[in-house]
């Protein structure tokens, strides 16, 4: 193990790797001292940055023995989920912008295309790569391209039905392609299910690796002259395996087994790989790695060895941002205080109890929270299970990660009236983890399903009510989101209208300015603006977003102009269904939408990327004086044309 010096010290092994080549030429002990400078110069940068540390310090053998032993980019490494690939960007020449990791204009925290050829994929969404490497064998094979094509999960990944699923076609196909699991038994928490149950067996049966050698070994010098020699070789084979490991099931699936190694002792993996890349086939490398290997603090962390953190003292591990409420905070106390009062609450996620606040139900009430693994679709449809007995799911997942589960919510959940309640966190812009963790789309996409409502909480206060109020309904399911962060001081409503909270309102009704969720304290911040502009707004907050509220739209026929302003994709979203509720309803308002344009912005932070899409409250205010005036400028052009025509240029 390494020890971290305190300080920026110099990393001399590391700055003579420029590229992957310059790693095929160490020595065994050239590679310790280089593999130490990679853990410090880890902990370093993401102590100032934050980041994924705990994965990335797993995996450094694995990733420096991967590079020693494939040829990338013509042979095709693929990283599931990406987190853990730091490393990976170290040795492909993308040390240097570690200082920018995750901000503005720097290094991404996942696999990106734009930033190097040797990042293949960057959806960083787990349990996908197996997919991707199919694919790509397929293709190197009918192109007749001798490449070869390395994919590597974790072994929470393989919690995930689409890795079955590839699995199978991997095996059917038979084409070369290496898969590295890598086994720590954490995804963020300790790996859940029958499988990690199966590779732990592996794991601690420290014969199997060494019997099962032997015979391997075996087979390659025995000349097999007809199927009965090998057929008897393949029996005695299966006989010993399954002596000392029942339920070998990858060999079962077809794809030879190789393992388990020691992720941490680099000339094992690098022979375990050779031997793997050798075989002309589909081939799995099981590296049992420890997740913080080598930073003591990482390794003390129970909870997720530092998985994720922010910023953090290099000496402690603590994190050096003060402690404040945090919206997940909010919803893990009212869900136990919920389900100390109702016996039929229980709790549901996927690989995130802690991330999700799920993990206070878990140690409060054990039998009555369920971790699926990474695993959205069962969790889904799972939870349609249990409201069909008679028990109110209460499903918390990431916001963009419920994408993945579009079909069972809308068939298995709401086709059948189903009460479940999805709890949508880090909703909106998250920012350091870029597009494929915004969770900008569920409004949009959601909100076309049939008897689904959408609670869109602004504050504290809010979010326990309408937690409470999704867990009241018994019709259909619910949606409650809300973003990522620390949570803003309670915005109390001066009225209400049927479900809505007013928020501000001046003399006259000029503007009604819609605020879903979270931008309602921008939404009043703007209202002042515009109002030492010389026009009133109105604020209102519909709390239930999906359906558009009628009371909403009956305020919306009682201004001069509407403008929504939200946190998630204009197309299809909150301030399209308001408009199209308005349309209904014969109200002829014009409406202006505000809201995040559907694209893929890139990381940074939260407050970086709302500004530049114009979503801070100057913006908003100077949309709205600018369109109300428009409005105005309008208007007596038409009363002072002939005819009530309007004239033109």
């Amino acid at each position: 193990m390494s020890s971290f010096p305190g300080n920026d010290a110099e990393f001399p092994m590391l700055a003579r790797i420029t590229g992957p080549g310059d790693l095929k030429g160490l020595t065994p002990a050239e590679l310790a001292v280089l593999a130490g400078e990679v853990r410090d110069f880890l902990v370093a940068k993401v102590s100032r940055t934050g980041g994924h540390l705990g994965p990335n310090l797993g995996v450094v053998e694995l990733t420096l023995a991967l590079h020693r032993v494939f040829d990338s980019p013509t042979d095709r490494i693929l990283f599931d989920t990406g987190h853990q690939a730091y490393v990976h960007k170290m040795v492909t020449g993308r040390q240097e912008g570690f200082d920018q990791l995750r901000r503005r204009g720097g290094l991404s925290g996942y696999p990106s295309r734009a930033e190097s050829e040797h990042d293949q994929i960057e959806n960083s969404h787990a349990s996908t790569a197996l997919s991707y490497a199919d694919g790509l064998a397929k293709a190197f094979a009918l192109r007749g391209e001798g490449r070869h094509v390395v994919a590597v999960v974790g072994d929470g990944a393989l919690t995930g039905g689409m890795c079955w699923e590839a699995l199978n076609n991997i095996a059917a196909a038979r084409n070369p392609l290496v898969i590295v699991v890598n086994d720590n038994g954490r995804s963020y928490a300790p790996t859940i299910g029958g499988l990690a149950d199966h590779l732990a067996a592996l794991r601690l049966n420290p014969g199997y690796e060494k019997v099962l050698d032997l015979f391997k070994d075996a087979l390659g010098r025995t000349p097999l002259v007809g199927a009965p020699l090998y057929e008897t070789l393949h029996a005695v084979k299966k006989g010993i395996k399954d002596a000392v490991a029942p339920q070998a099931m990858f060999e079962d699936l077809g794809i030879k087994y190789v393992g388990p190694v020691d992720g941490h002792d680099i000339v094992a993996v690098e022979s375990a790989l050779r031997r793997a890349k050798g075989f002309r086939g589909p081939v799995i490398v099981h590296a049992v790695t420890r997740k913080g290997y080598g930073y003591q603090p990482a390794e003390d962390d129970e909870a997720d060895c530092l998985h994720g953190p922010g910023a953090f003292d290099v000496e402690t591990g603590k994190l050096l941002a003060p402690p404040s409420l945090k919206w997940t905070s909010v919803f893990a106390d009212e869900l136990v205080a919920l389900a100390h009062r109702r016996p039929d609450i229980v709790g549901i996620t996927a690989a995130m109890a802690e991330p999700t606040g799920i993990a206070k139900l878990m140690r409060t009430f054990p039998e009555r929270a369920f971790d699926v693994g990474i695993a959205e679709q069962h969790a889904v449809t799972s939870a349609a299970g249990l409201a069909m007995g008679g028990m109110h799911p209460i499903v918390a997942v990431y916001a963009t990660f419920l994408n993945r589960a579009f079909d069972q919510v809308l068939l298995d959940v709401a086709m059948h009236k189903l009460p479940v309640t999805f709890v949508l966190d880090r909703a909106g812009i998250t920012g350091p983890d870029g597009p494929s963790h915004y969770g900008i789309w569920d409004m949009a996409a959601f909100g076309v399903v049939p008897g689904l409502r959408i609670a869109a909480p602004r504050d504290a206060a809010t979010l326990r009510a309408e937690l409470r109020e999704a867990a009241e309904v018994s019709d259909g399911p619910t949606i409650v989101r809300f973003p990522t962060g620390s949570v803003p001081a309670d915005l109390p409503a001066i009225d209400r209208r049927g479900p809505v909270d007013i928020l501000a309102r001046g003399q006259r009704r000029d503007v009604l300015l819609v605020a879903v969720g979270a931008f309602a304290h921008l939404a009043v911040e703007a209202a002042g603006r515009v109002a030492g502009q010389g026009y009133d707004v109105t604020v209102a907050d519909p709390r239930w977003v999906r359906p558009i509220p009628a009371e909403l739209v009956e305020l919306a026929g009682e201004h001069r102009l509407v403008v929504s302003v939200e946190d998630g994709v204009r197309t299809g979203g909150v301030g399209d269904a308001l408009g199209q509720a308005m349309r209904d309803a014969h109200v002829a308002v014009p409406l202006c939408n505000l809201g995040v344009p559907a694209d893929w912005h890139p990381h940074g932070t939260r407050a970086e990327i709302l500004t530049d899409l114009g979503l801070t409250a100057q913006d908003v205010a100077r949309t709205v004086v600018e369109t109300v005036s428009g409005l105005e400028l309008a208007d007596t052009t038409l009363t002072s044309t002939p005819n009530g025509v309007r004239a033109t240029n």
